[in-house]
């Protein structure tokens, strides 16, 4: 690890408090859907050419940062325990922890030669202690590289917010730099199922929530298996190429729909198609903000909905692509209907021990091949976090923590905005360099970042 350390550099060290003090004491009690990902942490880096820090101690850049949590008081706030054992946020003004490093290479060297591991220096992670009182839930990372280059990380644990909620933060503290309005956040979750309605069990989502509960044991040992990612970045006139030769399948499809297809279909065949195996799985996360109402739509928190995609092992390797995006397209159709969504979410919230204290939460990304879908987000809201005007990022990369298991993939925008994607995949490390070899992928000629030496 000492190359990775020499690497990146911690300089300075400080806590960002709100500019002005929020409702000192005031209790955000924290939703199932929120325990439900406590055992993951999460982060966001955004990478720029343009630094707009001075120093930052005494910059522009900290006032604006100050002003911003004035509005999010759960991000200054700290854990506590409500009476009845669950989690909540204590708004306490206790400030978030910032850390300023100096990278050792460029920007563009970074994204050729850096891995998924050294990328997490950008934006640690950093397990939740038994005693989180007064542990900051969030952290930003400020990290300056050679010839002028920036990323700004801002990591936490995913108990309190998902990765949307944790933009919505940076394109905030941007639009305040630049002297726009800011537009506060939402923290009180739309209702969408109360908890005490007997659930629906036989729906996408709730059998899928349902069977990890039963599987999950929280004492299982941890992997050992050594994962790796790299970013694969799909241009328009590619995506477009694609999704016009697969037209007579899913006239509809999605970018996102072409591109898990890919994956999966690759990926089951790295990992060996195999007769014995009747179906194969995979997990589909999708974000539940479309289907609030457009006021609702800012809502800071967890607003994820799980569901489990399956095909029989003899149809997967004989369909052809577009039939596989047909397959996801229907199936991502049904998830997002009101009745799929309020069942699962009657699910989690009757997950309550006596007393109303909600049961322990089970691994949410893994241990089977998952697949989100950052379709929701877009270039309106990734890459129109601008902390210096028309200055927008060159990448953004989401990661999560503790998803080790069969492998992660996240569909994302991309700056070149339009259909063009970029695709994160972790695998296994042997799996992950074939992946990078595989001719199916290749013939969609993708650039690949953040591969490190897999590429």
């Amino acid at each position: 690890m000492s190359q990775i350390q020499s690497r990146v550099t911690p300089i300075t060290k400080l806590t960002a408090v709100s500019s002005d003090p929020s409702m000192s004491g005031r209790v955000y009690s924290l939703t199932a859907a929120d325990h439900a990902m406590e055992l993951h942490s999460a982060a966001v880096v955004m990478y720029y050419n343009e630094n707009p820090f001075g120093s930052f101690i005494l910059d522009p850049m900290r006032e604006s940062l100050s002003r911003v949590l004035s509005l999010y008081p759960t991000v200054t706030g700290r854990l506590t325990r409500s009476e009845n054992g669950n989690w909540a946020v204590k708004a306490n003004d206790a400030g978030v922890r910032v850390t300023m490093t100096k990278v050792g290479t460029t920007l563009d060297e970074w994204l050729r030669s850096a891995d998924s591991a050294e990328e997490r220096y950008l934006a640690p992670f950093e397990e939740m202690p038994e005693n989180p009182y007064i542990w900051s839930p969030f952290r930003i990372q400020i990290n300056e590289f050679e010839g002028g280059g920036v990323a700004i990380g801002v990591s936490f644990t995913h108990l309190t917010a998902d990765p949307t909620s944790a933009t919505f933060l940076l394109k905030a503290w941007a639009d305040a730099h630049r002297g726009e309005p800011v537009s506060p956040p939402i923290f009180t979750r739309p209702s969408i199922g109360d908890g005490e309605q007997i659930p629906n069990t036989a729906t996408k989502s709730t059998s899928f929530y349902a069977n990890k509960s039963k599987t999950w044991t929280q004492n299982q040992p941890a992997s050992t298996t050594k994962m790796a990612s790299a970013t694969f970045k799909f241009s328009n006139s590619t995506i477009n190429q694609w999704l016009s030769k697969t037209e007579h399948h899913c006239p509809n499809a999605t970018p996102f729909d072409l591109l898990a297809a890919l994956f999966w279909k690759q990926v089951l065949q790295i990992k060996g198609l195999s007769q014995n195996e009747l179906n194969h799985s995979l997990s589909i996360c999708t974000d539940l903000r479309t289907s609030f109402q457009s006021s609702q739509r800012f809502y800071f928190g967890n607003a994820l909905l799980f569901s489990e995609l399956s095909v029989s092992s003899k149809d997967m390797e004989q369909w052809d692509l577009g039939e596989i995006m047909g397959l996801i397209h229907s199936h991502l159709e049904k998830v997002d209907e009101e009745d799929e969504i309020r069942t699962a979410m009657e699910w989690l919230e009757s997950r309550k021990e006596k007393g109303g204290k909600y049961a322990a939460p089970f691994k949410m990304y893994g241990p089977e091949l998952t697949c989100v879908s950052m379709e929701h987000m877009g270039v309106k809201l990734s890459y129109a976090t601008k902390f210096v005007r028309d200055s927008k990022a060159v990448h953004v990369s989401y990661n999560v923590g503790n998803c080790e298991g069969d492998g992660l993939i996240v569909v994302m925008a991309s700056n070149e905005e339009g259909v063009a994607r970029n695709v994160m995949v972790m695998l296994p490390e042997r799996e992950m360099a074939e992946l990078c070899k595989d001719e199916a992928v290749l013939r969609f000629n993708p650039t690949v970042i953040l591969g490190g030496r897999l590429v």
